[in-house]
């Protein structure tokens, strides 16, 4: 897994899809069954969190795979 800073506040992440995997399984297992002590607010910022990643997977699912040679996208 490589990290790097994009710009201020924003990190541009490459990783292998199990290792990215790892950390989305690790995340569902915690918004569904978080102890109590977790705060609300947090719990609530990382269902949005994967609910986005959800919207994204799917497009990323639905979209054709990219080559070397196509444009780099958002």
């Amino acid at each position: 897994m490589q990290l790097e800073w994009a710009r201020p506040g924003v990190l541009r992440v490459t990783a292998h899809a199990f290792e990215f995997a790892a950390l989305v399984a690790a995340a569902r297992y915690v918004a569904e069954s978080a102890p109590p002590d977790i705060p609300e607010e947090s719990l609530e910022q990382l269902k949005r969190v994967l609910g986005d990643y959800d919207i994204r997977a799917r497009r990323l699912h639905e979209a054709p795979p990219r080559t070397k040679d196509s444009p780099e996208g958002p």
